[in-house]
């Protein structure tokens, strides 16, 4: 395998042709060559310079989560743009992007309702690296792109933006979409990388009390760095700690980031009557719901759900936040591999080894 890909780093493509991460069928994926795209009518195509893998990702190589073969795999990214299609006004070849993971139209019913992560129906919003293929390769096309391209200030690089694209937009909506208020007490259940933003997002939000709760203290020293205030290990009595930090009230607002049974349910006890638990862990079998943690459904608690929002606009409200030094994401970067190695990137990052959290990926 390291002789392939060291002949993939010297060896030029013919011109049209590049290279892309391609899903193959559950457990089979890596490097193929495809056609360089071009811009349909509204489309964009970006020469992607940086991207990364998400746990998302991981679902759908396990089988977890379906998608046709032969899908190109990814779904955050900045790159340069490579080529406009017609009806793209305000945009210019060569200006780096950000390019968000959902990408909504702006204009159906759900766009402009303000659901914008479910554009077209259900999850609609989700499209690269799912129903079309994504930017884990050296080319991709961007649909929408008028609404989806957010030009990236040139006093920030790569780095610290791409993991706005979909992991810090994904954890910060968790937290509002639990309605956080001022002096809020929260639990946030797995410190992922979702996770650690969701922690990171409910101190933006003015949360007193942050608990982070996980099993590898590597992420609970990052969850501290990100604003939790308490850190408890899940194998632990976690619930009963959770308890003696609040005095026996619970919390207002749980924040369910990993997408078990085991999470999703403690998350729910951990709450007060009239508690908020929001859910953005991406769940792969079957979830029950404890009638006894919910007070038989007389608690007066609510359960949210989120998909990471999209649209520039929140692109770009989001790099104001790194602009202004109030969030900084490059230390969830441990490693960085060259798209010539992402299938060793891939092994790294679903076995978590080596102390990963997130991995760049360097295109060109």
């Amino acid at each position: 395998m390291q002789l392939a890909l060291e002949e993939r780093k010297t060896k030029q493509l013919p011109a049209g042709l590049m290279w892309a991460n391609v899903f193959r069928a559950p457990g089979e994926f890596g490097l193929g060559k495809k056609g360089i795209p071009s811009a349909g009518a509204g489309e964009a195509v970006i020469q992607v310079r940086l991207t990364t893998i998400c746990g998302t990702d991981v679902h759908i190589i396990r089988g977890e989560y379906p998608v046709k073969a032969g899908l190109t795999l990814g779904h955050e990214a900045v790159g340069v743009i490579h080529e406009l299609g017609a009806g793209i006004t305000g945009y210019q070849v060569g200006q780096r992007v950000l390019v968000g993971a959902i990408t909504p139209c702006g204009q159906c019913e759900a766009c402009l309702s303000g659901d914008r992560s479910q554009c077209g129906g259900a999850l609609g919003g989700w499209r690269l690296g799912n129903t079309m293929d994504g930017v884990q390769a050296e080319y991709a096309v961007i649909p929408h792109a008028q609404a989806n391209l957010a030009a990236i200030p040139d006093a920030l690089s790569d780095q610290q933006v791409l993991l706005l694209a979909d992991i810090a937009s994904t954890g910060f909506a968790a937290a509002e979409r639990g309605k956080i208020r001022l002096g809020d007490s929260v639990a946030v259940f797995a410190q992922g990388p979702i996770g650690l933003c969701a922690t990171l997002g409910a101190r933006l939000m003015g949360a007193s009390e942050i608990i982070a709760v996980d099993s590898d203290p590597n992420r609970l020293k990052m969850a501290q760095r990100f604003g939790a205030t308490a850190v408890v290990m899940a194998e632990g009595d976690a619930l009963a700690e959770i308890r003696e930090v609040t005095e026996g009230r619970g919390v207002d607002v749980a924040i369910e980031a990993l997408g078990t049974q085991e999470t999703f349910e403690k998350a729910l006890r951990a709450l007060r009557p009239g508690g908020t638990l929001s859910s953005v862990g991406v769940y792969s079998g079957h979830l029950q719901v404890p009638l006894d943690a919910m007070g038989a459904g007389l608690a007066d608690q609510t359960i949210v759900t989120t998909l990471c929002p999209g649209g520039k606009e929140r692109m770009s409200r989001l790099m104001r936040l790194v602009r202004s030094h109030r969030i900084d994401l490059t230390p969830l970067f441990t490693h960085v591999f060259p798209l010539e190695e992402i299938d060793q990137a891939y092994k790294l990052f679903a076995a978590r080894e080596d102390g990963v959290l997130k991995v760049a990926i360097r295109v060109s």
